[in-house]
């Protein structure tokens, strides 16, 4: 049979000839990949375009913003820079590339000589906000009021208070005569501020309000149940804050736990539950909030072992940030693990290097190893270096000292800070401490010097009064009378004070008695005295109290009364047991009654039986009756129900086995 000839091979459908599509066609393609938002279909529609037009400058631009939509950072550079020959400012794009890469610097020099451009100014706005530098980002924002920007109050608000100025949400809203119930993302911002300015219940309300405007509007357009409460989540967790704030921590505890167990919400808003969580527990189940925080972190080879996961550092605040890695160190050193705490405390300075933070907890890091002193020079070195955020650090500082008995050191740096040098809980600390200190002098001249700074002051609550009262009564103790008496004196002519009267006669009386007696007439008389004879009086043997007495404010005239017999009490016979004779009790009963015979003194142990060790017969008897008496041990001696034949047949076996062992 002669073989079959090959067939010839049928063209595959790529080396068909492929329809060449009208590039107006492509552009309308690419246009509703956009509309749709499938940003990798309109990726491929603009590569179709630059085959036909290489260098069709709209089709390289859709490409680029397409892959920035579809998170292509990398590919969209790249695409840039294959097209850098072109006539095209890549500049706001490659800078918010960078700026999703998280390189900012790099990203704010791209954007310079970028002035009028409004798209510039709100990205250079979002950069420095990220940066933390809250203050340029709002002048920026400021500069953008008349402009008509769509949602520009949301970011205007957000920014202030951001930046720390709350307090003029409500004039920036004013000027721009908008509501805070306008949209839930400007309701959410206004809220902030009011947490901001502790106003806690109504910040609660608008939160509240919030959620349903923004259930609301995102119903409206056809969102799903589940992506409607993710949009919504920074809402959730932000009602349980304020419900932590207003001291409901269980409620505010289960509606975290809630929140978490759903995951119904971005990566940073279940970090901020999470962080929030650890926060309300505080001590209470260490390790279960420590495995919680590692979800948020994941290891990595370079110079900082760890980082948060999901993108976190892109997505959190510096201090939303801080805050978790603050949280961990101390949940580590709770849970005794110090290697891993020191491990994470020297990696914070370079990552927040602006925050007192890392330096706060390197010194709890010392505490807890018994390092006080190291921990007060850290401290102090810090505050030296950086002198305009020493205020915390040197509060540290002077706890840690007073802890570790150390009462100069720590009088030494509150003295370092001004702002609160003269204010009674300030001043009484460093009194407290130079005394314990034995540094008497010091102690008065924090007194004096707090004087002299609340006399010129010309504040409304004014504290000088409070501050001389107890100037007084301390120079009065450590024996200074007569400045003691000159502070009570002015207390008396400037203030009409009743306790630095009283202070005064007290302090005269050492020295002058006539004179305590002239400022001890302008005492008032308490009032229902008058009828009191003071010489007899002072004769009784002192106060009693009287059962059935006049009621109070009733006064009656004092008669000296003889001495009444007072009233026996009628004595009852003791009761003894029956048969007992008072008069021969008796031995006394054993006082070790109650012990276990084992535990008392009479207590004496049976002997051994020393004829069980005597071996008679030959060698393999001995054996046989070990045996037996093993086994006669072993059955019961008279069970319950056993039929008295069965004992008396062991008897005789019994008998039988002894008397084959003496053969």
């Amino acid at each position: 049979m002669a073989p079959k000839g090959k067939e010839k091979p049928k063209p595959s459908p790529s080396t068909a000839p492929q329809p060449i599509i009208a590039i107006e066609d492509l552009f309308t393609n690419l246009n509703r990949h956009i509309q749709r938002s499938e940003y990798e279909q309109a990726v491929k529609v603009a590569d179709q375009v630059l085959s036909i037009a290489p260098n069709d400058e709209d089709a390289v631009r859709c490409k680029i913003v397409a892959l920035i939509k579809a998170d292509s950072i990398e590919e969209a550079l790249l695409t840039m820079e294959s097209f850098r020959k072109l006539p095209i400012d890549f500049s706001f794009f490659k800078a918010y590339c960078k700026y999703r890469q998280n390189w900012l610097n790099e990203a704010l020099d791209l954007l310079k000589g970028q002035d009028g451009n409004l798209a510039a100014m709100l990205l250079q706005s979002q950069i420095l906000s990220r940066m933390g530098k809250m203050d340029a980002s709002l002048d920026i924002y400021q500069k953008l009021q008349k402009s008509k920007i769509e949602s520009m109050e949301i970011n205007l608000v957000a920014g202030l208070v951001s930046a720390g100025r709350a307090s003029e949400v409500q004039g920036v809203m004013d000027v721009l005569k908008v509501k805070a119930t306008s949209s839930f993302e400007l309701a959410y911002n206004t809220a902030c501020s009011l947490i901001s300015r502790n106003k806690y219940s109504d910040a609660e309300q608008l939160l509240l309000s919030a959620r349903r405007i923004g259930q609301e509007t995102l119903m409206e357009e056809n969102l799903a149940d589940d992506d409607v409460e993710i949009e919504l989540a920074p809402i959730t967790v932000q009602l349980a804050y304020v419900q932590q704030l207003m001291g409901r921590t269980q409620e505010s505890a289960e509606a975290y736990t809630e929140f978490i167990k759903r995951n119904l919400g971005d990566e940073s808003s279940l970090a901020v539950a999470t962080n929030n969580l650890v926060s309300v527990r505080g001590a209470k189940d260490v390790s279960d909030s420590i495995r919680k925080l590692d979800r948020l972190m994941e290891k990595s080879s370079g110079p900082q072992n760890f980082h948060l996961a999901n993108g976190l550092d892109l997505k959190l605040l510096p201090k939303q940030r801080e805050a978790i890695y603050a949280n961990r160190v101390l949940l580590l050193l709770h849970s005794n693990k110090i290697d891993q705490a020191r491990e994470l405390v020297a990696m914070l300075p370079d990552m927040f290097p602006d925050s007192v933070m890392p330096v706060l907890l390197q010194a709890a890091l010392l505490v807890r190893e018994n390092k006080a002193g190291k921990a007060e020079d850290v401290l102090g070195q810090f505050s030296e270096k950086h002198p305009d955020n020493s205020k915390v650090v040197l509060l540290a500082r002077a706890q840690v000292a007073a802890a570790a008995g150390h009462p100069q050191v720590a009088a030494e740096s509150l003295a370092k800070i001004p702002d609160i040098q003269h204010m009674p809980a300030t001043v009484a600390t460093l009194v407290s401490l130079k005394e314990r200190a034995g540094d008497i002098e010091g102690a008065v001249a924090v007194f004096d010097s707090s004087i002299q700074w609340w006399s010129n002051s010309m504040a409304e609550d004014s504290k000088l009064s409070l501050i001389m009262q107890e100037a007084a009564s301390f120079k009065l103790k450590h024996g200074r009378k007569e400045e003691a008496a000159r502070l009570y004196e002015e207390l008396v002519k400037t203030h009409g004070s009743i306790d630095a009267l009283v202070g005064l006669i007290k302090t005269a009386a050492y020295a002058d008695i006539d004179k305590a007696e002239a400022y001890a007439k302008q005492l008032k008389p308490l009032p229902g005295l008058k009828a009191i004879d003071v010489d007899s009086l002072e004769k009784t043997s002192g106060a009693k109290n009287l059962e059935n007495g006049p009621s109070l404010g009733i006064t009656e005239p004092f008669e000296a009364k003889g001495k009444e017999k007072a009233k026996k009490k009628r004595k009852r016979k003791p009761r003894y047991p029956k048969g007992f004779d008072p008069a021969n009790p008796g031995p006394p009963p054993d006082p070790e009654r109650w012990l276990p015979k084992r535990e008392r003194s009479s207590y004496r142990p049976r002997r051994k039986d020393k004829r069980a060790a005597q071996v008679r017969g030959s060698q393999g008897a001995v054996v046989k009756e070990t045996v037996n008496t093993n086994v006669k041990s072993s059955q019961p001696s008279n069970p319950k129900g056993a039929p008295q034949s069965a004992v008396s047949e062991q008897r005789k076996s019994s008998k039988s086995s002894r008397k084959k062992s003496r053969n």
